[in-house]
């Protein structure tokens, strides 16, 4: 019985949680939706646990599907780091130059069915990214493993 409450309340959070419930609609998107809502641009990855900016990742399209690249790690003593943990041909390959979105298809308003790769680990996520409904500069990127799932909030760089 607790695991099928469990259950049930991770379906309810998922639900609660999807991305494509909070889209602006007419009245609600305001400015926003005369702002820029392109999802390509350099972008500032901000560490969800320490709130640090630790890299900019440029998102850019190639044949109808997204990708990011690590333009620049911020930090600078950690400019020359490799990415160890990673598997295949990335492995040992420096993480500044690395690809680390892959293959995202735009959805509507949202991009999905690609990857992301965590260079600190070198685990390869599903991905799903979306611009916020009230403010174009910040980017919802999220990684997951079936109903499991962590998500940062990227904001542009200019």
């Amino acid at each position: 019985m607790k695991k099928l409450l469990i259950f049930t309340l991770l379906i309810f959070a998922f639900a609660k949680s999807n991305p494509r419930d909070s889209r602006p609609t007419g009245e609600q998107s305001g400015k926003a939706a005369t702002a820029q809502r392109s999802v390509t641009g350099s972008w500032k990855t901000i560490d969800d646990n320490t709130g640090e900016a630790k890299s900019i990742v440029n998102i850019y399209e190639k044949d109808g599907k997204l990708y990011g690249k690590v333009q620049r790690i911020l930090k600078e003593e950690r400019r020359d780091q490799l990415c160890t943990a990673c598997k295949g041909e990335k492995k040992n390959e420096p993480v500044e130059g690395l690809i680390i979105i892959e293959g995202l298809s735009k959805d509507e308003e949202v991009y999905e069915d690609g990857t992301i790769l965590d260079p600190e680990n070198g685990k390869t996520y599903k991905a799903k990214i979306w611009l916020d409904e009230n403010n174009p500069d910040i980017l919802h990127v999220r990684g997951y493993v079936a109903f499991f799932y962590r998500t940062q909030d990227w904001v542009r760089h200019k």
